[in-house]
């Protein structure tokens, strides 16, 4: 542990919290659908630019971006602090991400700093704008597309209700179910018809049904997107969305033939067509978190005041998962003051709050300090990466 490089990150971080929190401010007051990310993205490059890091705008798609920082060129490890910034219909930033772009580039702002004082410090920042976190896989894309080729660690935190260091997520596939029946009058021949969303009703009670025996770790949601258009019209057409999540990979292989017997099933009963598909390109994995690294996030977060509170499974997804099957990575989610948990209006007038900005500015702080572990000690970089390796190995 550097007590100087300590000393310089949480100066930093404490000299600049006005305007950490304002461009946090500026994306929790427009919050932005997946892909639709412009002022963020906007704010976010103009920030980095402003504060001496070379930044490619536009990084493969139009609201990713790419900044980085290397005093010394092609010398030790690359690291790569995540940030997102996309917000959920309706009810804005009940994710937080507005405080996952702000932790991010505060983490880097201190990492940059430390690095300008003390020239011996070996290592490439990277700091990676990563759009469509909310179901779009934005990072799944940017690996297809290459953008984590050369990267040898990655990390970001997530607000939550609750602290947990060492979260294991959920693997999520999503189907895009439609049946299709065939129109009649609804009170002078509804016999001639068959009815869509009588086979969309009865899939769902399947499914409802199907919950009883199953584990509990494992979820399906499901919702009618479509169902007709007057009542005096037998439906034709009735579509779906239905997401399925387990701990692994092979669960959901198990999981994914019981939930298609409800599609094809409610298709018999009501006479019906189905025809149903998975977004394979969109699939998130599961959480791989690397026990070495978030040990050394660990140490800080609790030197600075952090408890963990919740050393359990978080039931939730992230295309972060797939980044942490490819190289070394953590995911902690830190606890802000909240009743609720994500994804409600309470959790995003939370991450609003000033009362988060304590527990931002403190993993910002633990998440700088991590990546300086890793510049300074090559011998621990390598112990993750052993580590990374078992880990896939034994997840697969």
């Amino acid at each position: 542990m550097s007590e100087k490089d300590f000393e310089i990150v949480c100066a930093k971080i404490e000299d600049k919290k006005e305007f950490l929190n304002s461009i946090s401010q500026e994306i929790w007051k427009m919050p932005e659908l997946q892909y639709k990310e412009v002022q963020a993205h906007a704010v976010l490059t103009c920030a980095l630019k402003r504060c001496g890091f070379q930044v490619q705008k536009h990084y493969f798609m139009p609201t990713a971006f790419r900044a980085e920082f290397c005093p010394k060129k092609d010398v030790g490890p690359t690291v790569a602090i995540l940030l997102e910034y996309d917000a959920l219909p309706e009810i804005g930033h009940a994710c937080g991400h507005n405080l996952i772009a702000e932790a991010g580039l505060a983490a880097a702002m201190a990492v940059k700093a430390a690095m300008e004082e003390d020239n011996e410090i070996k290592g490439r920042l990277v700091v990676m704008g990563t759009p469509a976190e909310e179901g779009g896989g934005g990072k799944i894309q940017l690996l297809e597309l290459g953008a984590f080729e050369n990267i040898d660690a990655a990390m970001m935190v997530h607000p939550a209700k609750v602290t947990n260091i060492f979260p294991r997520t959920l693997c999520n596939i999503r189907y895009a179910v439609h049946f299709k029946g065939k129109e009649a009058h609804a009170g002078a021949c509804p016999w001639e018809g068959r009815n869509a969303l009588d086979a969309a009703v009865s899939c769902y009670l399947n499914i409802a049904q199907l919950r009883q025996h199953i584990k509990p770790s494992w979820k399906i949601q499901a919702i009618i997107t479509k169902g007709g258009t007057i009542p005096n019209i037998i439906p034709s057409a009735a579509d779906m969305e239905v997401h399925m999540r387990t701990p692994t990979r092979s669960e959901l292989k198990v999981l994914r033939t019981r939930v298609e017997a409800c599609f094809t099933s409610a298709a018999t009963a009501t006479g019906c067509e189905v025809q149903f598909r998975y977004d394979e390109a969109n699939a998130y994995e599961n959480l791989i978190t690397n026990k070495v690294l978030a040990n050394i996030f660990k140490e800080y977060a609790e030197r600075l005041g952090m408890e963990e509170l919740d050393p359990h499974k978080l039931p939730a997804s992230t295309d972060f998962g797939n980044v942490s099957h490819v190289l070394p990575s953590f995911h902690p989610a830190y606890a802000i003051p909240c009743k609720d948990i994500n994804h409600t209006k309470e959790f995003a007038e939370a991450a609003g709050a000033h009362e988060a900005q304590g527990p931002t500015l403190l993993v910002s702080k633990a998440m700088a300090m991590t990546t300086l572990t890793i510049f300074r000690s090559p011998q621990i970089f390598e112990e993750a990466r052993r580590v990374f390796e078992e880990d896939v190995s034994n997840d697969s």
